[in-house]
């Protein structure tokens, strides 16, 4: 079974957004990922996140911003609940 951690940064001023996001994914259990609220899209995380061996998925959202999805690489449960979700 996989559960959803939703974490909005999309009001938060640089460089908050990026450490609120390397906070939360540490607590991140077996089968959970991390749904993150951000107004643009990060390209500095996403080789954090590789680096780290997390996967990610970016999509636009609504308002006008970004959905970012991230599992633990390894966890193809949260990997398969993240990628079924909208969004």
């Amino acid at each position: 079974m996989s559960a959803i951690r939703v974490l909005d940064v999309s009001e938060l001023a640089a460089p908050e957004p990026m450490e609120c996001i390397l906070v939360e994914l540490e607590s991140l259990a077996p089968g959970e990922y991390l749904r993150v609220l951000h107004r643009r899209e990060p390209w500095p995380l996403f080789p954090i996140l590789e680096e780290r061996g997390f996967g990610h998925e970016l999509r636009p959202c609504q308002p006008p911003g970004f959905a970012i999805l991230i599992w633990r690489a390894a966890d193809q449960v949260a990997e398969a609940a993240a990628r079924s979700t909208g969004g």
